[in-house]
């Protein structure tokens, strides 16, 4: 390979990148104004409407508000760890994208065959995603203990326990996907929902479903399970010294992580980029893959407005008394099913055989 090649190359690989950040910072700062308007609807009152036609403009007035704020590092503060810890929540957040595919596309004809729209189309995708966005707990750990504040230190414990207690519930409902699929790969999930509605997963896996999405708000500290920031014992919990910029990378990287929760339960649960039925083929798979990622943040929203905090009992009972023997038990039903399904293809085929030999004996 020339220099000029690794030159193109590299160009390609910016200019991907940059297709994904780009738009997921855009989805976040519009994410917090769909927040805020939407909650306002549910309480009966008007949310941000001041700045801009319909308040259109208000995340670019919070993003210079907080751009522009002082940021103060406490005195006695691990100063290095400080301002690693938000850079180091945020990238897992945007590095499990890179393997999110989007759909697939022949380049208005370009292509004789469909090429898989994500930066690398991983054959253990899903292996992938799970790893790296694992990695944001230490982030949330190096915040709190950087600090040198008891909030924040209680926070990131609150924070770090209620991650691990809820990885391994999301975890064991990913297996039944990856059972029925038959592959790690993200794009084989989909091609495996193939067919319309009835062949998504989310019909023979509704209670994997469940726990997966109730496991992601609990996984991003989303409320009711943001125990770790509750502003009643806690002030703001890990993040409560941050300022201006530091602070805003925080928010990124949870709203970030609550896009990725979305597309994931879309693409694994949802059909992916597929239409609900075969007559609204027409319309862009990425469209729809996007639609219900987008409607499963608007949930998120909702669950906000609607539901109370867990007490921390209740929230540690949740993920091991509950959703841990759930999908342990579902991990056996859904595998003796595929077990029997397959003998019973097994000796129909002995069968079969059986049968067309029969006459020549």
């Amino acid at each position: 390979m020339t220099w000029l090649d690794m030159v193109i190359q590299g160009g390609i690989w910016a200019l991907e990148i940059l297709a994904i950040v780009v738009p997921v910072a855009l989805s976040v700062a519009y994410i917090t104004y769909a927040e805020r308007r939407i909650i306002g609807w549910i309480q009966v009152r008007q949310g941000c409407n001041r700045v801009g036609p319909f308040g259109l403009l208000q995340p670019l007035a919070d993003g210079l508000k907080l751009f522009l704020k002082e940021t103060i590092i406490p005195t006695n503060a691990n100063k290095f760890l400080f301002v690693a810890a938000p850079v180091m929540a945020l990238m897992p957040a945007l590095l499990a994208f890179a393997v999110v595919p989007f759909g697939e596309t022949t380049l208005f004809g370009l292509w004789e065959t469909a090429h898989v729209m994500a930066i690398a189309n991983l054959n253990v995708g899903v292996l992938y995603v799970m790893a790296i966005s694992s990695l944001s707990i230490y982030g949330i750990l190096m915040a709190g203990w950087a600090s040198n504040s008891k909030y924040a230190l209680i926070g990131a414990i609150r924070s770090t326990s209620q991650m691990i207690s809820y990885e391994i519930s999301m975890g064991f409902s990913i297996v039944c996907v990856l059972i029925l699929s038959g592959s790690l790969g993200l794009t084989d999930i989909v091609h495996g929902q193939e067919g319309g509605l009835l062949h998504w997963y989310f019909i023979p896996l509704f209670p994997m479903f469940i726990v997966f999405f109730i496991s992601g708000a609990a996984e991003t500290n989303r409320s009711p399970f943001d125990l770790p920031e509750g502003e009643a014992e806690l002030v703001a919990g890990f993040f409560v010294e941050y300022s201006g910029m530091w602070f805003a990378t925080f928010s990124l990287a949870e709203y970030g992580a609550m896009i990725l929760i979305s597309l994931m339960t879309s693409i694994m649960f949802l059909g992916g980029w597929y239409p609900p039925f075969e007559f609204l083929g027409f319309i862009p798979g990425t469209v729809w893959l996007l639609a219900k990622a987008f409607f499963l943040v608007f949930v998120f929203i909702w669950f906000r407005a609607t539901f109370p905090r867990y007490r921390y009992d209740q929230l540690m009972r949740l993920g091991w008394k509950v959703f841990l023997p759930w999908t342990m038990a579902w991990i056996a039903v859904v595998g003796f099913a595929t077990y029997a399904g397959d003998l019973s293809e097994n000796l129909s085929f002995i069968s079969d055989a059986i049968g067309f030999y029969q006459p020549w004996r």
